[in-house]
């Protein structure tokens, strides 16, 4: 990743711009660098923060996709942050759509891709080979259309992390968690702009996923990108950026 990780106050993020904000949300098993192709797209017209979601950190007690809107709300009051543009892949969509319901004057616009909170495949309720680096190589793989994008570097991350025993007993709760709050009642409730943007071949949230949320959205648009699965910005980043740029000056120059 090349652009500085900046750790202030208990809080670590990536800050690149200046204009409005771009509140920039990794997924569950996702890294800065996930984002890299979009912070370098818009970082000379906007304000692009990526905060690092504290899934290794806070209490597991309480841990799930709700305190963790909570540190959102906390890293927005820190910065002294406006109205932002929630951007949020995979988990980072969920906790997008839970902090929008509850402070929805906080955010101009919504924009998910490969969203939980309604329904998703994941890597299920266990992990019973995570010890065979082929099977979690298969796992990441199937996150993504074009099998190439899952590098040894990123397969490498995800061994590491679900070779962790504190770490992967975070994530079953997590997971768990999203899978238990689901979003559907509440969905209706959110009146700001919502684009989505999803790969038309995304197996862990499919497509009738993305059709399900822009029917429960009152005010949401829906774009498909072909030949791409959970994760867009990675797979097809010029397609999503000029997406998402489509998006932001249809909503920002009104």
């Amino acid at each position: 990743m090349k652009y500085e990780v900046i750790e202030a106050d208990g809080f670590r993020y990536i800050e690149a711009g200046a204009g409005e904000t771009l509140l920039l949300l990794h997924g569950l098993m996702g890294e800065l660098s996930n984002w890299e192709s979009t912070i370098d797209y818009f970082k000379g017209r906007y304000h692009v923060i990526v905060p690092i979601l504290p899934l290794y950190e806070l209490p597991i007690l309480t841990l799930g996709v709700k305190s963790i809107s909570k540190y959102v709300h906390r890293f927005i009051k820190y910065k002294k942050l406006g109205q932002v543009v929630l951007v949020g892949n995979s988990l980072g969509g969920h906790v997008g759509l839970v902090f929008t319901v509850a402070h929805q004057e906080k955010v101009k616009a919504l924009v998910l891709t490969g969203s939980s909170g309604l329904y998703e495949n994941s890597f299920g309720g266990s992990f019973p080979r995570r010890e065979s680096y082929d099977y979690i190589r298969e796992k990441v793989e199937f996150t993504f259309h074009d099998p190439a994008i899952a590098t040894k570097e990123l397969v490498d991350e995800v061994f590491k992390t679900i070779n962790d025993r504190s770490r992967v007993l975070r994530i079953l709760t997590i997971a768990k968690s999203a899978i238990r709050h689901n979003m559907a009642k509440e969905l209706p409730k959110i009146t700001i702009p919502v684009s989505l943007i999803w790969g038309r071949n995304d197996r862990v949230t499919p497509p009738d996923v993305a059709e399900e949320f822009h029917e429960l959205l009152p005010n949401s648009e829906l774009n498909w990108i072909d030949e791409c699965g959970h994760a867009p910005m990675m797979e097809h980043p010029e397609q999503f950026n000029v997406l998402l740029e489509k998006f932001l000056a249809r909503i920002l120059l009104k």
